[in-house]
């Protein structure tokens, strides 16, 4: 089974769900993505697989999300979309995506759904 979690070294739940999956027995492909950056296209790809909007995806803890506006109930889709591909660091982690799904794993026990 092919796994791969876009992770964040610096994130305890990325750091716990990578073990669970590690628990497995199963090693995964481990994307850094705050290293290699997103694509728009890629993040449409991965918030419709998880069915989620951009908006659901933010990681709106930190300052960043407030100081550009984009917690504004206006703010579109694709404002916030553009906002995540220059600052990598507003997409919510860890998402993880197996052939039974790609979820974010927000509490880290969602995984075990895609397992």
């Amino acid at each position: 089974m092919t796994i791969t979690i876009f992770h964040n070294p610096n994130c305890g739940t990325s750091r716990n769900v990578l073990q669970m999956i590690r628990e497995t027995g199963v090693e995964p492909e481990v994307v850094q993505y705050l290293k290699t950056g997103w694509t728009a296209k890629a993040l449409k790809a991965l918030f419709a697989e998880a069915g989620l909007t951009p908006r659901e995806a933010m990681r709106t803890r930190g300052e960043l999300a407030e100081g550009l506006g984009l917690l504004n109930a206006g703010t579109s889709d694709a404002t916030i979309l553009a906002a995540m591909v220059e600052h990598p660091v507003l997409v919510e982690r860890p998402f993880v995506r197996t052939p039974k799904g790609t979820v974010l794993a927000r509490p880290r026990e969602k995984v075990l759904d895609v397992l």
